[in-house]
């Protein structure tokens, strides 16, 4: 999960407390044992903050969960992680059943849009420009996913297939350099399932995307994918090309139930 920083501007305060601690101790026991506290608090001071700044460089495991517990950072946002260039889709459908298909594509466009809304209220040249251009490539990616022709359809009234490839679609107009593709052929007939298996070979070789795929049909992630992760009631039991996770033994136990013995 993609982390968003809520305040910034408290994390270079924590790099200075250990040794505004440190300074205080010694200032503190110089008044007992005297000036040689002082001394080796400030360089003690000196070796904190150094390695204070150099946790915040690596940022390991425990130090992100202190930001976190600290409100530093909190878990993105769906948006924030379109904003970071991911782009997905679902296992269930998640359209905007009774908006058409256009119109889909543009929601998922919006954080490109710069118009805000003066521009909407005012009909600015900016505002109609973009507009212009925005249904422009919305029909270019419905195209692109084997919907021309059908901009102005309600979702609802698409055959499944189709209702697949337009979240598909829905899921390109954020420009995204990941894409994930949570079983896109769940619930598809033969046909369907070969129409998408192309799709996503398209999507890799003309958009240059790099996809993440979640799938159980092992026909389809056998013949789309460079490299599988097969997990096993949730533990990894396999990584590897196609052909070598294909001749692992302990996914075709795992698939085709271990040998008699």
């Amino acid at each position: 999960m993609i982390a968003r920083p809520v305040r910034p501007w408290f994390e270079p305060i924590l790099w200075f407390v250990p040794s505004i601690l440190t300074l205080l101790i010694g200032w503190a026991l110089s008044g007992v044992f005297g000036l040689a506290s002082i001394e080796i608090s400030v360089l003690l001071a000196v070796a904190a903050l150094i390695l204070t700044l150099l946790l915040a460089i690596v940022r390991p495991i425990w130090y992100s969960d202190l930001l976190t517990k600290l409100g530093v950072f909190k878990s993105a946002r769906p948006n924030d992680m379109v904003e970071a260039g991911i782009g997905r889709t679902f296992q269930n459908i998640r359209l905007f059943q009774n908006m058409s298909a256009i119109e889909n594509v543009l929601v998922g466009m919006h954080t490109k849009l710069k118009a805000n809304m003066i521009d909407a209220l005012l009909s600015t040249p900016r505002n109609s420009r973009e507009e212009r251009e925005a249904r422009k490539r919305a029909r270019e990616l419905l195209a692109l996913v084997g919907l021309r022709g059908r901009d102005g359809v309600l979702a609802r009234n698409l055959p499944y297939g189709d209702q697949r490839r337009l979240e598909v679609a829905r899921a390109l107009g954020s420009s995204p350099v990941l894409l994930l593709l949570d079983e896109p052929t769940a619930g598809m007939n033969p046909a369907e399932t070969s129409q998408m298996m192309k799709l996503i070979g398209r999507l890799r070789s003309e958009l240059g995307l790099t996809i993440l795929l979640i799938e159980h049909d092992m026909r389809v992630v056998m013949g789309i994918s460079d490299r599988i992760t097969v997990l096993d009631h949730g533990e990894q039991i396999a990584e590897g090309t196609p052909e070598e996770v294909r001749r692992n033994p302990k996914v075709i136990e795992a698939y085709l139930g271990a040998p008699a013995t």
